[in-house]
């Protein structure tokens, strides 16, 4: 049976099967490559969409605002400091006028429970842009990039290193069980992933076939690994605890010594930007012949327009 995500929200990559997951993954791969073409379908004609900002961003922004106008669409761009969103006006009596007013609605902010209410009392599409909790869009333009240098995604063992309780590990690790890939952290026990969301996506990685490792044993971690990932050691909002982090993630830096550690030589590595070059990745490894880190920034703009088109096209 064919795959019909119209009026779909995107809120975490819990509420999609894997086909489903694929399906937007091969969209994304057949949008990017008419764009290479010049041809644009404008899916998306007369359509308009909210979106909204508690976060600065350059990837998501951009992503969506080329993504709507490539396929037709009008973007509004709804800063923080441009809407009432939670301060003067509750979260639900946003999400009912600009549910009358757009088609679709993306949200790149702190809390999942934002989106959801969002995505509960608009009406219309919802897409996470990405929460303190949650980042699915990314972990598309992620798949996308696998795919594009292993030819597939279920089998590939990818090792994510670092900060094991953010957004990126625990997307990941939700979109890697489901898609049948080996999912290993390598990161201190402080910083490992919420039990409660471990044990879900052991129930995915069962039913994919795939595995799912924890360990504070970095180089345990990486071996025979197809895929090292990182992401910056302080998140947005945590400023204050950048000596704290920097002195327990010091050893969990990506540089040559740990992409030579894999076992692999066909090892890749990948980051979700921005990256702070001499922290959670070396200079060396991020701009070297194994870094896809911007065919993975590149892929955020396909991937989230085949979310909006999927979810928004009549």
């Amino acid at each position: 049976m064919a795959v019909d995500l119209r009026g779909r929200s995107f809120l975490t990559l819990k509420d999609f099967t894997a086909e489903e997951i694929e399906y937007l993954v091969d969209l994304a791969k057949d949008l990017k490559d008419k764009k290479k073409k010049g041809i644009f379908e404008k899916n998306l004609l007369n359509k308009n969409v909210a979106l909204i900002f508690e976060k600065p961003s350059t990837r998501t922004r951009c992503s969506f605002t080329v993504g709507a106008v490539d396929e037709g669409a009008h973007p509004e761009y709804l800063g923080k400091d441009d809407i009432q969103l939670g301060y003067k006006e509750t979260v639900e009596d946003t999400a009912r006028v600009l549910g009358r007013m757009f088609d679709g609605i993306e949200f790149r902010g702190f809390s999942q429970e934002t989106v959801e209410k969002l995505a509960e009392y608009s009406g219309v599409p919802v897409w996470n842009g990405l929460t303190d909790e949650d980042h699915p869009t990314q972990v598309l333009a992620d798949f996308l990039t696998i795919k594009e240098k292993f030819g597939k995604l279920k089998g590939i063992n990818f090792v994510y290193v670092g900060d094991g309780r953010n957004n990126m590990a625990n997307a990941l690790m939700i979109g890697c069980s489901k898609m049948g890939l080996n999912f290993a952290i390598g990161s201190p026990e402080s910083l490992f992933p919420e039990e409660n969301l471990v044990k879900l996506c052991e129930g995915y990685a069962k039913e994919s076939g795939s595995t799912i490792k924890i360990t504070s044993d970095v180089k345990e971690a990486v071996k025979n690994a197809d895929i090292i990932y990182t992401d910056v050691w302080i998140s947005m909002g945590e400023e204050d605890k950048k000596a704290e982090r920097v002195a327990l993630l010091k050893d969990y830096q990506v540089n040559d010594e740990l992409m030579n550690s894999t076992g692999n030589e066909n090892t890749i590595f990948m980051h979700c930007l921005p990256a702070v070059r001499g922290y959670e990745v070396t200079n060396e490894v991020i701009e070297g012949e194994k870094s896809v880190v911007f065919d993975e920034a590149e892929n955020r703009m396909h991937t989230i327009k085949a979310v909006m088109v999927a979810t928004l096209k009549d």
